[in-house]
């Protein structure tokens, strides 16, 4: 038996059209309609990166106040997608700023293993192996790893950027993010 006779994905239209409601009128109410969609997204990021429930609450307010001012200022194609980049990097910021580091082991939010995160004795050496490892990987992977890591662009604008499908875009970064630390891997050995 089926239950759904197509894929479920956000309401991309309903969104845009909220947003630019909010953008003529500067309606916090509107701004609230749309962010209330997200709130579970939000508060799910909040709890991946802080480990705090009180914390991811407290995110999920602070984002909104955020939200308000940085919607503004940045051209917004997919909101869904953007929400979810300010409120990892509003919760790595608060982990940055130590507000929870001592509740939080670094090893559980870095994606790579300590000895790839060197300390600032070991930074340029480090920096060094990356380059020589970047260089190492194909041309598309070495692209799509670069825009979406350190250009910090989704898998929609790499997948604009670069002409490659999402899926293609996604296997690029996760074959190239494989590539990579068994490159430093064996650099570090």
């Amino acid at each position: 038996m089926k239950f759904f006779t197509r894929p479920i994905k956000p309401d991309d239209t309903a969104d845009e059209a909220l947003l630019n409601s909010y953008h003529k009128n500067r309606d916090l109410e509107v701004l609230g309609k749309l962010y209330e969609k997200y709130m579970p997204l939000v508060y799910g990021v909040g709890l991946k990166y802080l480990k705090d429930e009180a914390a991811a609450q407290d995110a999920v307010m602070a984002i909104f106040e955020e939200l308000a001012q940085k919607v503004h200022q940045h051209e917004i194609k997919q909101f869904r997608s953007w929400l979810y980049v300010l409120s990892r990097n509003h919760c790595l910021m608060q982990l940055r700023a130590g507000k929870k580091m001592e509740t939080v082991a670094l090893d559980e939010f870095m994606e790579f293993t300590p000895v790839l995160h060197p300390d600032t004795e070991n930074r340029e050496e480090a920096m060094q192996a990356l380059e020589r490892c970047m260089d190492k990987l194909i041309a598309a992977q070495k692209e799509s790893v670069k825009l979406f890591y350190l250009d910090e662009k989704c898998y929609k604008e790499i997948a604009d950027i670069t002409g490659f499908t999402m899926n293609e875009v996604k296997s690029y970064i996760q074959n190239g993010k494989r590539n990579l630390k068994i490159c430093l891997e064996k650099n570090s050995e």
